[in-house]
């Protein structure tokens, strides 16, 4: 029984990046001697265990066989008899087919080294046409490591476009679908994710509302980059820059979905975009089971995010309004979260990277004036019922009106 540290962590370690988790794979042993030894069982299609005190995982050596479409369609043998370079071959890229022993001395039989030197992402065999999830992890690890200069390879896009034209993707589950955007929406550049998946003929196989937006026209006078697909990217990489959560940048991807919708003959004006966006943003949510702190932050932010580009042409009412629609009295921080997706609509443009955006802070005064109105006063009046939100409404209204013209 022999143990190697595998795959991600020893990517990383030689990357120079801290390993976020340590994966080991366990040559020449069975269930049962694992077991003996006092490692917890975790796996249910193939053998994997806890390590008794640091919990971290050790796998079985094993091979794999394809018996089924799709990405769950696979037999697994795990068995002493199993070498590391069998269980290597079986794995997604080259970089992450990498092992090293208790002395740190690397195994590394299909070269990873030098995809990594080169920053390719390359696929280890044709076995990856075999698992349509890994081009979803393919493009999460493009948006990962896009900040060392890190590309697909011309061999495996040339894979992963073979594999959308036979259909693989179409057996994906909505569930995993999300769980690798949502990944790779946490990542420093997740652009990168849907540049690939674009590049193979995944993303208008996955995500045909944001496919639909290149090559539709935006007014050049406000959109340098004209292409509203290119825009909706600068967005998302302003985003990216503003916040780590990937709610906000959720929002800023989507907040032009209805623009793809648009009739040619009133191209390049978007006019009502915001409306059809906020439905699409219901269909793509409801499609893949986005969860409902995502779908809230999206549609308030494309249903709102030219309000709060004119928020110095608003009214008083019109301010509150939008507040309101945030929730913002009660949930502050999705208030923020859509301040932050305008800011980043409103830098994502050719030329505007570095703009400062006034119109956020207007809008986080206006809130700060409407947080100062006492409720208790309005009940101490005699106001009841829906007396009292009209009166609040009411006075709110009022004192934002009141000192905001004072400030202008």
């Amino acid at each position: 029984m022999k143990t190697y540290l595998v795959g991600g962590a020893v990517r990383d370690k030689l990357l120079g990046l801290e390993p976020k988790e340590c994966d080991w794979v366990v040559v020449g042993s069975s269930p049962e001697e694992m077991l003996k030894l006092g490692y917890k069982p975790v796996g249910k299609d193939f053998p994997v265990f806890l390590h008794p005190k640091t919990k971290e995982e050790y796998a079985l050596a094993r091979t794999e066989r394809k018996t089924a479409p799709g990405y769950t369609g696979f037999s697994f043998h795990a068995a002493p008899d199993v070498t590391l370079e069998e269980d290597l071959l079986r794995r997604d890229l080259t970089i992450n087919a990498i092992a090293m022993d208790d002395d740190g001395s690397l195994i590394d039989p299909f070269d990873g080294q030098s995809d990594l030197d080169a920053g390719l992402l390359k696929h280890v065999s044709a076995a990856f046409s075999e698992d349509p999830v890994r081009i979803l992890r393919i493009a999460r690890f493009a948006a990962r490591f896009a900040k060392f200069g890190f590309k697909v390879a011309h061999g495996t896009n040339k894979l992963m476009r073979t594999m959308v034209k036979n259909g693989e993707v179409d057996a994906l589950v909505a569930e995993r679908v999300w769980k690798e955007l949502d990944k790779a929406l946490t990542e420093d550049h997740p652009e990168a994710f849907f540049k690939v998946m674009r590049g193979c003929g995944a993303l208008s196989a996955l995500f045909p509302e944001i496919d639909s937006l290149y090559g539709v026209p935006q007014p050049e006078q406000h959109h340098g980059e004209i292409d509203t697909g290119i825009h909706v990217m600068m967005v998302l990489q302003q985003a990216a820059q503003l916040s780590p959560d990937p709610k906000v940048r959720f929002a800023a991807l989507t907040h032009d979905l209805g623009k793809a919708t648009t009739p040619e003959s009133e191209w390049p004006r978007h006019i009502g975009h915001e409306q059809r966006s906020v439905k699409l943003v219901e269909q793509l949510c409801d499609r893949f089971k986005i969860p409902n702190e995502y779908r809230s932050l999206a549609k308030i932010t494309a249903q709102y995010h030219t309000h709060c580009h004119r928020a110095a042409e608003l009214k008083s009412a019109t301010m509150l309004k939008v507040i309101e629609a945030c929730d913002g009295f009660r949930k502050p921080e999705q208030f923020e979260s859509f301040l932050l997706a305008c800011t980043a609509d409103a830098r994502g443009r050719k030329d505007h990277e570095h703009d400062l955006y006034p119109q956020a802070d207007l809008f986080r005064r206006a809130y700060s004036i409407a947080k100062t109105v006492d409720t208790q006063s309005i009940i101490t009046a005699g106001h009841k019922g829906a007396a009292i939100r009209d009166e609040l409404q009411k006075r709110r209204i009022a004192a934002i009106k009141g000192e905001l013209n004072k400030e202008s």
